[in-house]
């Protein structure tokens, strides 16, 4: 018998995908579920669902709801965190209409930017009272991190913290499959080889070939060119643009990428956001989607008849191939300890691992090529330094994270960001700790 605690338990879809997909998953046998939140509805929810879902599909789950987080952490073996502080509002209405102020637009300011800063200063106080617990409750757990920005705060847990970590996404198990959806070549689905590694939301796509060794680069180019599936590819143009001009697909979506280099949202250049169909705003739009929607979701969610399917979650095959000690291939966020030749080694890149009863064993890559690394190497820069301001609380680290940001430094000065960070630092008062 094992355990699994869900730190963020509130996350009622999240929840369900991977623990839905542990309930699903006769292998594993009988196992405790420890449901944590600080928002004891949403909690309460959780629970329910989860207990309908073991119910509906004779799951062998013990499914246990806490606001203890101690208690939640004892003897956990897994450790799941999806946490989001601050939610909504405040803080990501604070991310997005303070930068308005200056002129800097986001799309979702989640990962890098003067957002995914910021995020990163206000969770991470956050996972070190976790590291604390996990130290005194269950030192030997896996820290599996879902929660964004994911790179700074994977990087911070591994160098830090001392805890088992490793950060996962699910835009690696989509990017090739979204690909060929766009470009008519469907038949290709499960039936290429490819190799994909960089960092958390800029990964590459380095090789793609049909069962017989084919270079399929040449034809996905082609026909992405061609505006036969111009209708297909609308709104992913900033990631086609990016490998047409410096040679290699990313594994995140052409909203997250239009913020993580200095091209696309450019107020001198307005036009730009039309021609790429660049969603400004974005992530708070689809909050208060989900926010409207709630309501009818979890009637759903909560319904003595709800459903579910196996998701393309990375969190149970992790923890079966742990459990059972049976190898299973993933891409997981860990610290670049050799694994890529030509990216800082103490960055947090996303790399193919192999997962086992030993726990996450990271594959060697190489090198990337060289114009890919070099574009990583921008955000590795923000990412490394708001770790380090993170550390120290140091406002200057933090002044130095958000100047080397390539979006900010291609919009305002240098003295608009001090004073745009000096904002940030006053808006997200009592949710951040004192820096100096």
């Amino acid at each position: 018998m094992f355990k699994i605690t869900f730190m963020g338990a509130g996350s009622t879809v999240f929840a369900k995908n991977v623990l839905g997909d542990c309930i699903l998953s006769p292998e594993l046998g009988e196992f405790d579920i420890a449901l944590y939140d600080i928002d004891e509805k949403r909690l309460e929810d959780s629970r329910r669902m989860l207990e309908n879902i073991n119910k509906n599909y004779k799951g062998k789950a013990k499914i246990r709801a806490y606001t203890d987080r101690r208690a939640a952490l004892r003897g956990a073996d897994f450790v799941i965190n999806a946490i989001q502080v601050g939610g909504y509002e405040p803080c990501t209405v604070t991310d997005f209409e303070v930068p308005k102020k200056y002129g800097l637009r986001q799309t979702i300011a989640d990962t890098l930017g003067i957002g995914g800063i910021f995020r990163a200063l206000r969770t991470i106080p956050v996972l070190e009272d976790f590291a604390e617990d996990i130290h005194k409750e269950c030192p030997r757990a896996l820290f599996l991190n879902y929660t964004n920005p994911m790179a700074m705060l994977t990087g911070y847990m591994l160098r830090y913290l001392d805890v088992r970590t490793v950060g996962l996404c699910h835009s690696v198990q989509v990017c090739v499959k979204m690909l060929f959806e766009q470009l008519g070549m469907e038949e290709y689905i499960g039936k290429c080889r490819w190799k994909i590694a960089g960092i958390n939301h800029q990964a590459w796509l380095t090789e793609i070939t049909d069962l017989a060794g084919n270079d399929l680069y040449p034809e996905i180019k082609r026909r992405s060119l061609s505006g036969d599936y111009a209708e297909k590819i609308k709104y992913d143009l900033v990631r086609h643009d990016i490998m047409h001009r410096f040679g290699y697909y990313n594994t995140e979506s052409s909203e997250h990428t239009a913020e993580y280099n200095p091209y696309y949202i450019k107020a001198k250049y307005p036009e730009l956001i039309e021609r790429f169909h660049i969603p400004l705003d974005e992530y708070p739009r689809r909050c208060r989607n989900q926010i409207a929607d709630w309501e009818k979701m979890q009637k759903k969610l909560v319904s003595e008849n709800v459903e579910h399917a196996l998701s393309h979650e990375f969190g149970m095959p992790i923890i079966k191939a742990v459990v059972n000690d049976v190898p299973y291939k993933i891409h997981g966020n860990v610290l670049n300890t050799g694994l890529i030749d030509n990216l800082p080694q103490n960055a947090c890149v996303e790399v193919p691992c192999m997962i086992d009863g030993c726990g996450v064993n990271p594959c060697r890559v190489g090198s990337l090529p060289e114009q890919c690394a070099a574009l990583n190497r921008t955000n590795i820069n923000v990412q490394n330094m708001t770790i380090e301001a993170a550390r120290t609380h140091s406002k200057d680290a933090v002044y130095m994270a958000a100047y080397l940001d390539p979006h900010t430094a291609a919009e305002l000065s240098l003295d608009d960001i001090r004073s745009l960070c000096d904002d940030l630092f006053e808006a997200h008062k009592g949710w951040l700790p004192e820096y100096r």
